[in-house]
């Protein structure tokens, strides 16, 4: 993906960076051998994913907490679930 030939399954989002960070994508980039275009949209896309992820984890744990106490027992240093 980069300016010339834009993903055609995907958005495409301007934003605007700082000169600094912009030289320091490029950097990174060019240690992956891909665009810096490129390389932001992978950064963006795994930050996305990892919030997904976290949201998923919590929700997780508020819903089953209490479960894994009543099997496991609590933690050791306190009440609260393993």
């Amino acid at each position: 993906m980069n300016a010339q030939t834009p993903n055609p399954n995907g958005r495409e989002l301007r934003i605007s960076v700082t000169d600094d960070v912009y030289d320091e994508l490029q950097i990174l980039a060019a240690s992956e051998h891909v665009p810096a275009e490129e390389y932001a949209a992978r950064m963006l896309a795994d930050d996305v994913a990892r919030a997904r992820f976290l949201t998923g984890a919590g929700e997780f744990i508020s819903e089953h907490a209490a479960g894994f106490a009543e099997r496991f027992g609590p933690h050791a240093t306190g009440d609260k679930a393993a």
